[in-house]
This record gives structure tokens, C-alpha cells and sequence, in this order.
């Protein structure tokens, strides 16, 4: 018999709002501005670049190809830290918004005792300002939050979902991660966990053999015109993702 749904274990850019292209990009554009480069990262070039995980990392590994040379850490540092301050700016000024249905989840979820928490690979400051612009009851849903100033090795590395699982203190029997990306994906399969992927903007357009492992992959979790489109995984009836469809995914081997 499958185990009870416990815990959900929510990433943020992508699965809990669309972060990445009106978001980030802009931000990343904004302080390569401000620091006069030329670079401006359209949509294509922004959606390759989601390839590497992490801010820090993603500026890097882009000035080493524009330039040929490995950039300055402390000059890869300047461009990061002035790109978070301009995304909590961006935020706090209701830029962006919780994706459709991801704040009745976490409610619903958290009204049944379930315990969440949030594993990313975003900075604290990007998710403490998405997080004070949700509606009500959801920024306290969340048990505790894995960052990436938290681990070492990013997604797609298991180390930040390995880390929740020893912060649950409750083995891994009916956790259950919700992803957008094949990288979160893979970390949360290399932490044993089994993921619902709930697909973004930024990859709706990858192949399906990138989600295999999923016990899962949806459009939304909330569509009230067209209901749930479910590209793999049990038929979700009506126009939302519930919790009891939820349980259904760990009774799927």
C-alpha cells in the first residue's frame, strides 16, 4: 500500500510563479545596463541559458563565452547582487503573481496538516520577496525554506532535496516535490522523491522524454476553461489539482 501524502516540497521559479522570463531576464538586463555592457538577453537566449542553474552561475558562465576568459568572481558578484535588488524591486511593485491554483494548493494543503517547505536554487532575498506579495496563509505554509546559498552543488543536483529531507526529519515515505524543469526533476529523483512536474513558460517546450521520470506532468493546476491538461499521470477530472489527485501519484508506482 502506497504511503499517505505527507509533505510537498514546492520550487519556486517556474512552479510557484513564472519568474524566469519577465522576472529574472529583466533584472539580469537591467544590471548589465546599469553596469554598462551591451549584453541584453532576449527570450531565446534567456531560455538556453536556463540550462545552468543559478544566478551567479548563469552571468559566469555567459561572460565566459561573450568574452573568452573567466570573469572576475567579485565582478560576476557586483552584477548578481545589484540583478537581486532589482528583481525584489520588481516583485514588491506587484510585478509578478502566484501561478493559478499554486496558492489554493498550498492552503488546502496546509488546512489538512500536510508540512511544505521550499527547495530552490534562488537566492533567500528573490524568494522572501516573491513570498511577501502571496496572498494570505501562504508565505506561513511553508515549514522552512532550502536555498541556494544553502548547498553547494544546484539542481540539477540532489543536495538541496536531500538537505529537506533531513530537515523533515521523516524519511521520504509520502513527500511529494512539485517541479516546473527536467533539472528539478532530476534533483528530486536523485533524492528518491517522486515529482509532480507542473509545466512553466520557460519549459513547456521541452521533449517529453525529459519528464519520463515524473510520476506526473500538467499544464496547470488550476485551468478553469479548458481543465487539467495531463501529458502524463492518472486523469485529473474536473478544473483542479486536489490533494486527493495528489495521493493518487504515490499510488503510482
Amino acid at each position: 500500500m502506497a504511503p499517505a501524502l505527507t509533505a510537498l516540497l514546492w520550487d519556486v521559479d517556474g512552479t510557484l510563479a513564472e519568474t524566469e522570463f519577465e522576472g529574472h531576464r529583466v533584472a539580469f538586463n537591467h544590471s548589465f545596463a546599469a553596469a554598462g555592457l551591451p549584453w541584453r538577453w532576449d527570450r531565446p537566449t534567456y531560455a538556453r541559458l536556463l540550462a545552468v542553474n543559478g544566478g551567479h552561475e548563469r552571468i559566469t558562465s555567459f561572460l565566459q563565452q561573450a568574452e573568452g576568459r573567466a570573469p572576475e568572481p567579485g565582478r560576476v558578484a557586483d552584477l548578481q547582487r545589484h540583478k537581486q535588488a532589482l528583481y525584489t524591486d520588481l516583485v514588491r511593485r506587484g510585478g509578478l503573481a502566484l501561478r493559478p491554483g499554486v496558492a489554493r494548493l498550498v492552503q488546502a494543503a496546509a488546512a489538512a496538516g500536510l508540512r511544505q517547505a521550499i527547495v530552490t536554487t534562488s537566492g533567500r532575498t528573490a524568494v522572501t520577496s516573491l513570498l511577501e506579495g502571496a496572498p494570505p496563509g501562504v508565505a506561513g505554509a511553508f515549514e522552512f525554506w532550502i536555498c541556494g546559498e544553502d548547498v553547494e552543488r544546484k539542481k540539477p543536483d540532489p543536495e538541496a532535496y536531500r538537505l529537506a529531507l533531513q530537515r523533515l526529519e521523516a524519511g521520504d515515505q509520502g513527500v511529494l516535490v512539485l517541479e516546473d524543469s527536467p533539472a528539478g526533476l532530476a534533483a528530486a529523483s536523485g533524492a528518491g522523491l517522486p515529482c509532480l512536474v507542473c509545466l512553466s513558460v520557460a519549459t513547456r517546450e521541452q521533449p517529453a522524454s525529459a519528464y519520463s521520470a515524473a510520476r506526473a506532468v500538467v499544464e496547470n493546476l488550476e485551468d478553469t476553461e479548458a481543465g487539467i491538461v495531463v501529458h502524463k499521470g492518472p486523469a485529473c477530472p474536473g478544473h483542479q489539482v486536489t490533494l486527493s489527485w495528489l495521493q493518487r501519484l504515490l499510488d503510482t508506482p
